[in-house]
């Protein structure tokens, strides 16, 4: 059973209260304590300032027998012929005024629904409303789940297991799943708490939650076409034709001369491709010189669909982390490349089931492959997405 009241169940307090009846046989009526009841009533009710049919709103000790008259002078805007205490402001101006309180307010039920005397009092009265008392009851669980929970200390230790981690470009999710029992909250509170400036970062230093369009800029010189003379794409198929080897051709048969023919077959047994003019040689692709000959299947996405092949496109993101647009890769050896990839491929993902893709490789195919191909696991706290990456 919930622990909280129903709009129903305060419906039946209201009820019951107009009865008179007491907090104990309301409580066995809603299977609830009797102090549940009581709180429920004293948290919930509030005060209302009102008077009865031809009377306004007036708690004076002595408003029974005043008859004071032009209390506030003739400028009054409420004047009465009668006497001032018919005004509901004549409270404001009176001298000799002195508050009533009502007895009632003061026991049990504190408030006055069932008051026989209601109709009839001008006093400040204590009310509670099932409607208002709901509202009231929802409203205080909301703020109560709002607004920092955590002391300057928690901030501070919180603040230093992420902080740097962010520097190095990894993400608020990867430190999260890799200090989970260090931070002690949830990602979202994470979140909240950058938003709020409690860290040393900043949403800008989040590297997909704030994300600039670079300004478009005037080219500085135009392109001399003349440069494309002896470079056009039927030059480009001339070459490949006089230069099979250098193509991504090169790149399968070396990974296929690696793995060995049994898990190049196990791991390749089809390929995904763009329509990019290195893979417009598929048969080379499939094929090899050695028995088995088939080797894998080469398949194209549409022209214009790369969210056919958008896994691949988080990899390239990655690497641009690293390797901003602009870099030149022509100084790149495969040290780097590598050194690159270990970075990236230990880097957990949420598609991933919050593992990393080096660690998803070795529990399907084992990491005897893995070493095959010079793959290495970066530990958590030293992975970075950083330009720096390289430069160390």
């Amino acid at each position: 059973m919930s622990k909280f009241l129903t709009y129903e169940d305060r419906l039946v307090i209201a009820q019951l209260l107009q009865e008179n009846v007491s907090f104990g046989v309301i409580g066995n009526k809603l299977g609830k304590d009797r102090t549940t009841i009581a709180k429920e009533i004293k948290k919930h009710s509030y005060d209302k300032k009102s008077g009865r049919p031809g009377y306004p709103y007036n708690p004076c000790k002595h408003r029974s027998t005043c008859k004071a008259k032009k209390l506030c002078g003739n400028s009054c805007t409420h004047q009465s012929a009668y006497k001032c205490s018919l005004c509901s402001e004549c409270t404001l101006h009176c001298l000799d005024f002195a508050e009533d309180i009502c007895s009632v307010k003061t026991k049990p039920p504190y408030v006055c629904n069932g008051c026989s005397q209601l109709s009839k009092c001008t006093l400040l009265k204590r009310i509670y409303d099932p409607s208002d008392a709901h509202e009231m009851a929802h409203q205080s669980i909301s703020e109560s789940r709002t607004g920092i929970l955590s002391n300057e200390d928690d901030i501070a230790r919180i603040n230093g297991i992420i902080s740097p981690l962010v520097k190095n470009g990894q993400s608020l999710h990867q430190i999260y799943i890799e200090h989970i029992d260090e931070i002690m909250c949830s990602e979202k509170t994470l979140y909240n708490y950058v938003d709020a400036q409690l860290f040393d970062i900043r949403n800008i230093d989040l590297p997909r939650k704030v994300k600039y369009r670079p300004r478009y800029k005037q080219p500085e010189f135009k392109v001399d076409r003349g440069c494309r003379i002896g470079r056009n794409y039927s030059d480009f198929q001339k070459f490949l034709e006089s230069n099979p080897e250098s193509t991504v051709i090169q790149i399968i048969n070396l990974l296929d001369k690696v793995l060995g023919s049994k898990d190049f077959s196990r791991l390749f047994p089809v390929i995904l491709t763009d329509n990019g003019s290195e893979f417009s040689n598929p048969k080379a692709i499939e094929k090899r010189d050695a028995i088995p000959c088939n080797r894998t299947n080469v398949f194209y996405c549409d022209p214009s669909a790369p969210y056919q092949k958008g896994a691949c496109e988080v990899n390239h993101e990655l690497i641009r982390r690293i390797l901003p647009k602009g870099s030149s890769f022509d100084d790149l050896t495969q040290k780097d490349i590598f050194l690159m990839m270990d970075h990236i491929n230990s880097y957990k993902r949420k598609k991933l089931n919050n593992r990393s893709p080096y660690e998803t490789f070795s529990f399907y195919y084992g990491e005897d492959i893995l070493k095959k191909l010079g793959c290495k696991p970066v530990a958590a706290e030293n992975i970075i997405l950083k330009p720096k990456l390289l430069k160390k």
